[in-house]
């Protein structure tokens, strides 16, 4: 089994050497990870600067653009094979609700599951690594699960996984769920430059708003580990006939395109 991990924290962030380090020993893994800190740059691409790649004294490769570039930039030349599975993480801080529409760490994990590739994000519920070793090994028995069940290597999916700051036996089992929602982010951070300028800073994350029984935010609560499986596909399929009924109305009273001469 051949592995990719990156990440949005950079490649010297202690949770991806612990995942390395705990994957390492059940498969071939490469490390490709941003040079700095890139978290809630979700998917983006750099399109308009150079990217360079260098190698860290431990062996991983790192670049000077998002968690999304990273993953890009190797499954299409860099590693010069196609890796098994995609694996991001582990990030310092819960990816959960509506987090995982910003999230470099989902944004990089993703960037797999678009090439074909199953994917996997990995985040700890609370800031601060408490506990990493705990979900490191959680990490590497969900792998070798999926493996021993078949599930690597026959088709493209992600899932997005969130796991308590806990020691291993406090952590409760795997809990399928679906993606809580946050209330609105808190406001906006306003100070003064050194040279007189106003400066913005975005606010944190709002609280819970969807907590409810079923929601990764509710598992998680509970100590459990949450695993919620994610697509890419946005459309809102639910609405699809009211919006096919008012886009005909507009086709009806469209006027009639004037021949030009």
């Amino acid at each position: 089994m051949k592995i990719l991990i990156s990440n949005d924290d950079g490649y010297q962030a202690p949770g991806i050497v612990a995942l390395h380090a705990a994957l390492s020993s059940v498969a071939e893994v490469e490390v490709v990870a941003p040079e700095h800190n890139n978290s809630a740059k979700s998917n983006a691409l750099t399109l308009h600067s150079p990217l360079y790649v260098h190698t860290a004294h431990n062996g991983f490769r790192y670049v000077n653009g998002t968690p999304a570039d990273c993953v890009h930039i190797a499954l299409t030349g860099l590693l010069g094979y196609r890796p098994d599975l995609v694996v991001s993480g582990i990030n310092n801080g819960a990816n959960m609700g509506d987090d995982t529409i910003y999230s470099g760490t989902v944004g990089a994990a993703m960037e797999g599951y678009l090439f074909g590739i199953p994917s996997i994000a990995f985040s700890q519920v609370d800031k601060g690594w408490q506990e990493l070793e705990a979900a490191a090994h959680t990490a590497r028995q969900l792998v070798l699960q999926l493996q021993a069940q078949q599930q690597i290597g026959e088709h493209p999916w992600l899932l997005n996984v969130n796991v308590p700051n806990l020691p291993l036996p406090a952590l409760r089992p795997l809990k399928l769920c679906r993606l809580g929602r946050r209330h609105a982010a808190e406001r906006v951070i306003v100070q003064q430059s050194p040279r007189g300028e106003t400066m913005y800073w975005i606010g944190g994350a709002g609280a819970a708003k969807d907590d409810s029984e079923g929601t990764d935010f509710h598992a998680t609560a509970q100590g459990h580990v949450a695993v919620t499986p994610l697509k890419v596909d946005l459309t809102d399929h639910h609405s699809l006939d009211n919006w096919a009924a008012l886009a005909a109305q507009f086709a009806h009273n469209s006027p009639t395109p004037t021949k030009v001469l």
